[in-house]
């Protein structure tokens, strides 16, 4: 994949891409990510990339010439026609307060692209000729406010970068991550990894199996799969009811997810609101 990356703050990126899966990815050649400077597409001696909107209003906005010639300057970067047809494998971002939030679905979707273009706002965005003839989406990496796109950015180049075939030395373990969503199945049923299907992650221990006072799950050291794969449903859905309700109206329950769900609640004494963690020593 080739990720080129359009910011005025080049060496903000000098840190998060340099470290952890991302380098490995770059290192081995799975990933290659350009970044470019705006101002070396500006044409005034001040390098002026922003300027105030036409009618008024506070702050400013970036201009539209050092963006669309930067882009341009590529040459191998197909037309936004073509990025927006079925199949297509390239696509230009706009990071915006305005665009689709991203999440694990739409990570999926780019990691299978051959080409991203991102381009990171700043002050108060950019020329909206930008989001109508230049970019093919907009992406927002939550309902927040940043300075600017750039921390956007090297979001979604860790998010997408991990799951390529390859960046990751398990590729399995990021199948089994919370809002996966999708279930792993073996001839013998569910796994007793259990992936998320939408919920949240189950708890993980390791080493030492007691630390000050504090053990592991005596489920989890006995050997049997099915238990352990129970436990892990029972808790996944227990730590989505607590943090993340929202998720249960997403994601499609199996009839054993209802009645797990149901056991919680029941000991929990609760309706849904409020709850609290189910017991790990089931």
């Amino acid at each position: 994949m080739k990720i080129d990356i359009l910011t005025i703050f080049p060496d903000f990126f000098r840190g998060p891409l340099d470290y952890g899966i991302v380098r490995r990815a770059r290192e081995t050649g799975l990933v290659e990510i350009n970044i470019h400077d705006l101002r070396a597409f500006t044409k005034d001696k001040h390098r002026t990339v922003d300027d105030r909107p036409f009618g008024g209003g506070e702050g400013m906005v970036l201009k539209p010439e050092p963006i669309f010639e930067c882009l341009e300057s590529f040459g191998d970067v197909a037309s936004r026609e073509a990025r927006l047809a079925p199949g297509a494998k390239q696509s230009v971002i706009l990071l915006s307060a305005q665009g689709r939030r991203l999440d694990q679905m739409l990570a999926a979707e780019l990691s299978a692209l051959d080409r991203i273009v991102l381009i990171c706002g700043r002050y108060e965005g950019v020329d909206e000729r930008i989001s109508e003839h230049l970019a093919d989406r907009e992406v927002s990496i939550g309902d927040y406010v940043l300075s600017g796109g750039e921390l956007g950015a090297a979001v979604i180049v860790d998010t997408i970068t991990r799951l390529i075939p390859g960046a990751v030395g398990n590729q399995n373990s990021t199948r089994q991550e919370s809002f996966t969503e999708h279930a792993e199945l073996t001839s013998d049923g569910p796994s007793s990894t259990c992936v998320s299907g939408g919920l949240l992650d189950y708890p993980h221990y390791t080493r030492p199996a007691e630390f000050r006072g504090m053990a592991v799950p005596e489920v989890l050291v006995n050997g049997n799969h099915e238990q352990i794969r129970n436990w892990r449903r029972k808790t996944a859905l227990a730590k989505t009811l607590r943090n993340r309700p929202d998720l249960l109206e997403r994601v499609a329950l199996s009839a054993e997810d209802k009645e797990l769900l149901a056991q919680i609640k029941l000991a929990q004494g609760t309706d849904g609101d409020g709850a609290s963690p189910v017991s790990t020593k089931d």
